[in-house]
């Protein structure tokens, strides 16, 4: 990879890591091969993970504690979606494999993140 490791700054600031992560599976995915199989995936993990920081936004605005666990449970869900097409990338070898790692590893942190945010507020 040749930018350095952006994981490295450290963002205290969820909504801003979850727009970090989403900015950077689609810096990722410029730089993929064309084929058929790649344009899924592609298109998947910038939809997923985009669709985690919208969700994690539209869960600041909810007014019941319900209404902001099933939000964070999407935030979890797409998480998790991003986390699947980066290893079906992985696996296939596809694109810079630092940075998959590196994806890879952030979305691990923020499904953590996210599902304990659910547990407390439970």
């Amino acid at each position: 990879m040749s930018k350095k490791n952006v994981f490295s700054d450290k963002i205290f600031n969820f909504e801003d890591r979850l727009v970090r992560f989403a900015g950077e599976c689609i810096f990722f995915t410029r730089n993929l091969n064309k084929s058929f199989e790649n344009e899924y995936y592609k298109n998947q993990l910038i939809r997923s993970s985009g669709s985690s920081s919208l969700n994690f936004g539209e869960s600041q605005g909810a007014i019941t504690d319900k209404d902001v666990i099933f939000k964070l449970g999407l935030v979890v869900k797409e998480l998790k979606e991003s986390r699947n097409s980066l290893k079906i990338l992985n696996y296939i070898t596809e694109g810079n494999e630092e940075f998959r790692i590196l994806l890879l590893t952030e979305v691990e942190e923020l499904i953590a993140i996210s599902s304990k945010m659910i547990i407390n507020k439970k």
